[in-house]
């Protein structure tokens, strides 16, 4: 019986990912260990392992397939002593909800689904059977579509791209369409239809028009351009939504005296090893994770059962801009590194991220996050949560401002921070009490040497 080869979980949180590449085709023989596709996360693109060994037989979900659920099959390993003969009429338990679209090969098996999904979609008339037609693809014309024979694949695709089914000619097996005909299709050389009632109803219910989604709000769709959200703009949005809205959060903001600061990484980058070059940034993630241990009720993490993780460790998580959004590689015990460590360690994380390089023990399972746009020029902001963790610190720039010293006006370089928290974790006399110690660590840099 042939192997499947399943969608792979690559973090706790994943539920759906997409098959960037495949790395072995049909017929190639592998064995354990070797690496077969390249799939992307909302975080990261990291190669999937053969766990078992044999011949590549069928590849069931193309190149750069989103929206692949974990577990899916998405191909199909013949054992030894079998052949393409073991695949005939194999039906996976579970099977994916996509289409490899081999039918485009002529493909025996993909003509008998045709056959099958005709039947299926033309119930006798009348009676019951006429009343139990299943609901089709979500934004089309269920009456009309349950009579077109398309992959799912290319169900998805039209769907996602407003494209109607009925306007397009489908060069699969007996007309089934598939994705080459998406890909291919020319809405404005489709027939002209009239979606005056369309609109009214979509006006009158409120609906979002798949050809016009902002035609509701007073603009025309000759006025801007749709872009497809990848998987990880798409998920950090899930996320920090469900974060800004369930968590009852609260900022805590300080003004922080630099300059002891610069005049201590001047000192330290003097005699530090050729190569090494500590940033501003790298002693903020020091700090942090000093002032996590000095208050360690800060450190801790909410638990939906009612129960709270304190932290034993200072995993600092550092949020990096990379295309499509952001991402946190982590020092994990900040507190004890040395600032020529943290340094290093964060300049080759960072570098990952940005080539989706990272492991995802590298960006998962931080206790505490930074994100600093001082370099930017942005004065001050208030970060969103990543939960599980308690709280999220917000660096501004470092400028010169007037300051009162002992009565007198002077002038000093500072930078305002502000401290979000997780108000069930972290109430405002302990956020308070950790915002002190982290402005006693930057105001006088030598105690983080003690």
């Amino acid at each position: 019986m042939p192997i499947e080869i399943l969608m792979p979980a690559l973090s706790p949180t994943m539920e759906e990912g997409t098959l960037s590449k495949w790395l072995v085709k049909e017929g190639d023989t592998v064995s354990s260990g070797d690496l077969l596709a390249e799939i992307e996360t909302d975080k990261a693109t990291m190669e999937v392992e053969a766990v078992d060994e044999g011949v590549v037989g069928k590849i069931l979900v193309d190149e750069g397939t989103e929206g692949v659920k974990v577990n899916a099959v998405i191909a199909l390993l013949l054992e030894d002593g079998e052949d393409k003969s073991a695949l005939k009429d194999y039906s996976p338990e579970g099977g994916p909800d996509v289409s490899s679209d081999k039918e485009e090969g002529g493909d025996g098996d993909a003509a008998q689904k045709d056959k099958k999904e005709e039947t299926s979609a033309s119930p006798p008339e009348g009676g019951e059977a006429a009343k139990a037609k299943p609901e089709r693809v979500r934004g089309a014309d269920s009456r009309q579509d349950d009579r077109i024979k398309a992959s799912p694949l290319a169900k998805r695709m039209a769907e996602q791209a407003g494209i109607n089914l009925k306007d397009v000619d489908g060069s699969g097996p007996n007309g089934r369409i598939v994705k080459r005909d998406i890909e291919s299709f020319d809405s404005k050389a489709a027939p002209a239809k009239s979606d005056a009632p369309k609109a009214a109803s979509a006006e009158a219910t409120g609906e979002i028009s798949q050809d016009d989604p902002l035609a509701r709000f007073g603009i025309s769709a000759d006025r801007y351009e749709i872009e497809k959200a990848d998987n990880v703009t798409k998920i950090s949005a899930k996320r920090l939504t469900d974060s800004f809205r369930d968590v009852p959060h609260f900022p805590l903001t300080v003004d922080c005296e630099l300059d002891a600061l610069l005049s201590f990484r001047k000192q330290v980058n003097d005699k530090a090893p050729d190569g090494v070059k500590v940033s501003v940034n790298d002693i903020l993630i020091k700090a942090s994770g000093l002032a996590l241990k000095r208050v360690p009720e800060a450190n801790s993490s909410w638990i939906e059962d009612g129960r709270i993780a304190r932290h034993k460790h200072a995993d600092v998580s550092v949020a990096v801009a990379i295309e499509g959004g952001l991402i946190t590689p982590i020092i994990k015990d900040a507190d004890a590194k040395g600032l020529a460590q943290i340094s290093s360690e964060m300049k080759n994380l960072a570098a990952r991220a940005r080539e989706r390089k990272l492991k995802p023990e590298e960006f998962q399972g931080g206790t505490f996050s930074l994100s600093n746009l001082g370099m930017m020029g942005i004065k001050s902001f208030a970060s969103i949560l990543n939960p599980p963790q308690g709280m999220i610190l917000s660096i501004g720039a470092g400028e010169e401002r007037p300051v009162v010293k002992e009565g007198a006006l002077a002038k000093a370089t500072v930078m305002t921070v502000t401290l979000t928290c997780d108000h069930r974790v972290v109430d405002g006399a302990t956020g308070a009490r950790w915002i002190a110690a982290f402005k006693g660590f930057i105001e006088d840099p030598m105690t983080m040497l003690m």
